[in-house]
């Protein structure tokens, strides 16, 4: 059986430091600032193995501010209509669907990355993530990327 992911929103003081840099250094790598994940974490004081392990594990919560980019990625098994059940499952969320990416199965399983955008009418992405996740078929779902929209002043 596919371990489930779950999702919490957290305040700020319940959160261990650690988590924070780890934020920190993701993005002095996406500004420039460092050059290297070696040098990112040797400004923020944090070990690589405390970088790889959650890198992937928190992001700031900016909420379903318009123009937030969501980047998620998930295993899914080869089976008709399971596609379908996703997209439908974005829709009824008011998720715009930005870019889909779906390699060839292998093993009867195929990868699949969505890029989406946020909308003011889009629903809790946690909920539409969750249910996603629990659809039969598929294996995990993982947020790669939240990425709010920069404007210019």
């Amino acid at each position: 059986m596919t371990e489930r992911t779950r999702y919490f929103v957290l305040r700020e003081d319940a959160v261990p430091p650690v988590l924070f840099k780890v934020m920190e250094a993701r993005e002095q790598l996406a500004s420039g600032q460092a050059g290297s994940v070696q040098e990112a974490i040797g400004a923020v004081g944090i070990s690589r193995s405390s970088f790889y392990k959650y890198r992937d594990a928190i992001f700031p919560f900016r909420g379903n501010a318009k123009g937030t980019t969501i980047t998620m990625m998930m295993q899914m098994e080869d089976e008709p209509g399971l596609l379908s059940g996703v997209l439908q499952s974005v829709a009824n969320y008011h998720a715009n669907i930005l870019t889909i990416h779906q390699s060839i199965p292998t093993g009867g399983v195929a990868s699949l990355t969505l890029s989406l955008e946020v909308r003011k009418d889009t629903g809790d992405l946690s909920r539409m993530a969750e249910e996603i996740e629990k659809k039969e078929g598929i294996h995990y779902l993982k947020i790669l990327e939240r990425e709010q929209e920069r404007r210019e002043l």
